[in-house]
């Protein structure tokens, strides 16, 4: 396993690291949800990302009796949650100081630990003021509470506001964003955040790498029957994996799993592989419903190498969707 550094904070994730969303309390079973835990952490991953949101927190719970019952060293692996979605009555979502400090508490009693490494804003908040919660996330962090805060799928001018205000007043500015990033989604990761990176050391923990599966192949010869994107209250994501241009996905799919071939690996590995070159890259979540397939996406580690510039170009051209470079 390779480990990166955060951004420009001195913390270490692993290049690959695991996390709940979808398949913890809702897509697999508890023993599976161990398994899987346990052979990430003897490959090596020591992040493991998880949300409020995530099964309405059920799957917090879920890896807190895990992390419990593993009882490894608190200090040999980092712990996430976000904050948002808690619940249906008004202070229950949102980024509210009052709905972001009981969220983090919430999410400790959950997850059975005394501090939670990594706290994200799970989406900006238009109805909070961005000060109110960067003051928020500042008190959890004096409070020890919260080692390191960031953002996902936040805008750069959002990311940007939030990391002014808490040098203007001295407080602790957000460390790293959590977005979407994989070979069919890519215009913000490469382009809008292009000069976070070196102006303020922003760190990436990239979701959905796999394109929800799209990037497994598996949908190149219809819809399976054991998918997430077909699970109840899942289709909003099907829509966004498989709308308008999802036979042009796919096409594209069928040629780089014959690419892949060539290289001797498969498309899964790939496409992680893929991500794991960009060097703003510093964790990659991946997922998995069944033990098999995440000891399979452990082994993209050996396929990075393998992405030459030559195989670099003709990922380029089979995908056709580079975005230009940012104009400043």
């Amino acid at each position: 396993m390779e480990y990166r550094r955060l951004g420009k904070s001195g913390l270490q994730v692993s290049a690959l690291s695991f996390g709940s969303w979808v398949t913890f309390a809702n897509q697999i079973g508890d023993n599976i949800a161990e398994e899987c835990m346990k052979v990430a952490y003897d490959n090596g991953v020591n992040f493991f990302d998880n949300a409020e949101a995530y099964a309405s927190g059920k799957s917090e719970i879920v890896m807190g009796n895990i992390l419990k019952k593993m009882n490894w060293d608190r200090s040999s692996y980092v712990l996430s949650s976000k904050v948002f979605w808690g619940g249906k009555l008004p202070n229950q979502i949102g980024l509210s100081r009052k709905h972001v400090m009981e969220a983090c508490h919430n999410a400790l009693k959950r997850l059975q630990v005394d501090y939670l490494d990594l706290y994200y804003c799970h989406r900006p908040d238009k109805n909070t003021p961005i000060e109110e919660t960067v003051r928020a996330m500042d008190t959890l962090i004096q409070q020890g509470k919260v080692l390191y805060w960031g953002t996902s799928e936040w805008s750069a001018q959002e990311i940007m506001e939030a990391y002014g205000i808490a040098r203007q007043y001295n407080l602790t500015p957000p460390t790293m964003e959590q977005p979407q990033y994989n070979m069919f989604h890519r215009e913000r990761f490469e382009n809008e955040y292009a000069r976070l990176y070196s102006e303020i050391g922003l760190g990436t923990t990239i979701w959905s790498p796999l394109a929800s599966g799209l990037l497994t192949g598996k949908y190149n010869d219809g819809m399976p029957k054991d998918t997430r994107l077909q699970l109840e209250k899942m289709e909003w994501l099907k829509e966004s994996t498989l709308g308008e241009d999802g036979k042009i996905k796919i096409e594209k799919t069928k040629k780089l799993s014959l690419l892949a071939e060539d290289l001797g690996t498969n498309l899964p590995r790939l496409a992680l592989a893929w991500c794991l070159k960009n060097k703003n890259v510093s964790t990659v979540i991946t997922g998995a419903s069944k033990v098999e397939q995440l000891k399979d996406n452990l082994l993209a580690m050996e396929v990075v190498e393998k992405i030459t510039e030559e195989v670099m170009i003709k990922i380029e051209a089979i995908l056709n969707n580079k975005p230009k470079p940012p104009v400043y």
